[in-house]
């Protein structure tokens, strides 16, 4: 080998190297947003204590994160696209990590609630990236493999969250309580900023684009019209300025839908790029991810709520119960992209829903026969097979939401992808105020907190399991298999045009691979 090749194939192996450094860095941003969330379920009964939140507050510590993250994060991935993704992951990353401390060191709930508003929003510059940064960097036969990885974190930080944030409150370290679930962000994000501007290559979307204010002004102007009175309905008696509000969301996405048609028309940089769409793949795909999320957010709030405000147990306590379901998202995800998925395509993800459902019915089951007396080791079956639902869904969705997707839109793409997934979770955790506490009355004596609680999480469990049929009806829409996994379609596509799982095309509109910058 002569001396050229010898630095050329040198320099291929550094590449090589730093791309993977790169994928553990934006995987470990990714992981520090999934863990920031678990941790605040599983603390928010010890928030609640300490600080004297209402109900409606503990809500908007939750709702609020998942309102600016929704409202943003579209915003985010065009931001990447234009001025680089490694820039906006960056900036995201520290303006998340500030935020955490901002949290952590919260006198009130209200200065709770608007730190969690700032956190939400500077995950919504991260996170677009996350997924972006992948698609840009690795070709379509590798990204299984990093889905499955990605499937797997998920899993992880579900474990890591709760255990992690029951740790951390019960230990109530240097007297802080329930603050080192948030300041824990703290050495984390100051290692991936750092590491982060090294290892990280800079990427843009190939074809100067502009950023869509207008866009921005009514994406977010439509969400909060949405969500803001489905959050707070309850509390203020459902008003009718409410309803007036929610039907007037569907014109304002209506009014963005014409004007991104008009504005891609005019010079091809609209915020929401509406010919992702006609991958058959992107569409049903986002239409599961948003109802998927209205599922999660019922669920997630109420099940904290009924193990430790309902039964009475210690944080540490809910957080080891809910490891087996953790650890069955964590297996089943990397199977079901590894082994699976390949053979058996969208048969699998409607096998997770059936069987998240099966695990749902089943708690509302061991709920009602057990009662107040019910033992984490009752609970760990019917988790289990939720857990295995959920992993045989969560990371093989996420590849075939994508698969069709050229990587100029990558941003774009994620971002929207990211966006419905919070805006059904905001919904959700909005309708835990008529699924949950609408069933609790107002004055309770302690004698009658339990039942009620218990009472109240079957109810919010039978609208769970109904979402979760309705998934599994749109899972039909889904192309049978991902475009990646079908024979010989790596090799059909080469780096021209991309097509969709169902064979209509969505042609590039500019060279397959990024403009690498830095």
């Amino acid at each position: 080998m002569t001396s050229s090749e010898t630095l050329v194939s040198s320099s291929a192996q550094v590449a090589d190297r730093c791309r993977w450094f790169a994928l553990a860095i934006v995987m470990t941003a990714a992981f520090m947003d999934l863990v920031d969330v678990t941790i605040v379920n599983i603390a928010i009964p010890s928030i609640q204590k300490d600080t004297g939140a209402s109900f409606s507050q503990i809500q908007w510590i939750t709702a609020g994160y998942a309102l600016a993250f929704a409202a943003g994060l579209i915003t985010g991935g065009r931001l990447g696209d234009i001025h680089g993704r490694k820039r906006l992951f960056l900036l995201g990353i520290g303006g998340f990590t500030l935020a955490s401390a901002l949290c952590g060191f919260a006198v009130n709930p209200e200065m709770l609630v608007a730190s969690r508003v700032l956190q939400g929003a500077m995950a919504a510059m991260m996170v677009p990236q996350v997924l972006s940064i992948v698609h840009a960097t690795f070709p379509a036969r590798e990204r299984g493999k990093i889905f499955g990885l990605f499937g797997a974190i998920v899993g992880l930080g579900a474990v890591s969250g709760p255990l992690l944030g029951a740790l951390l409150t019960q230990w109530n370290l240097f007297g802080l309580q329930w603050r080192p679930i948030f300041l824990i962000n703290l050495p984390v994000g100051v290692v991936a900023l750092l590491l982060g501007s090294r290892f990280i290559a800079e990427s843009k979307a190939p074809r100067a684009l502009k950023l869509d204010l207008v866009g921005v002004a009514l994406v977010t102007l439509g969400l909060l019209m949405l969500l803001y009175p489905l959050t707070r309905g309850r509390e203020l008696g459902w008003p009718l300025w409410g309803y007036g509000s929610m039907a007037g969301a569907v014109a304002v996405f209506a009014l963005l839908v014409a004007y991104e048609r008009r504005k891609a028309a005019r010079d091809g940089s609209p915020l929401v790029e509406l010919s992702l769409f006609r991958v058959k793949s992107f569409a049903a795909g986002i239409a599961v991810q948003t109802v998927f999320g209205v599922a999660l957010g019922v669920f997630f709030l109420v099940w904290t709520l009924y193990m430790q405000i309902g039964l009475g147990w210690s944080p540490l306590r809910a957080g080891l119960t809910g490891v087996p379901f953790s650890l069955a998202v964590s297996v089943a995800a990397g199977l079901s992209v590894q082994k699976l998925v390949p053979r058996f395509g969208r048969k699998v993800l409607q096998a997770g829903a059936l069987l998240m459902a099966a695990g749902v019915l089943l708690y509302i089951w061991e709920s009602g026969r057990y009662g107040l007396h019910i033992a984490p080791w009752q609970m760990a079956l019917p988790l289990v097979v939720m857990g295995v639902g959920m992993g045989l869904i969560v990371a093989p969705l996420t590849d075939a939401v994508l698969s069709g997707v050229p990587r100029e839109h990558a941003g774009s793409a994620s971002g929207l992808i990211n966006t419905v997934q919070q805006m059904g979770n905001a919904l959700g955790l909005g309708l835990v105020s008529v699924v949950f506490f609408g069933v609790i009355g107002d004055r309770l004596t302690p004698a009658q907190v339990g039942p009620a609680f218990v009472d109240a999480f079957q109810h919010a469990l039978w609208w769970v399991a109904a979402v979760l049929g309705a998934i599994f009806v749109l899972m039909s829409a889904l192309p049978r298999r991902p475009a990646q996994h079908e024979e010989g379609a790596e090799d059909a596509r080469g780096a021209g045009d991309t097509e969709g799982a169902d064979g209509e095309g969505l042609a590039a509109a500019g060279p397959r691979e990024p403009e690498l910058v830095g």
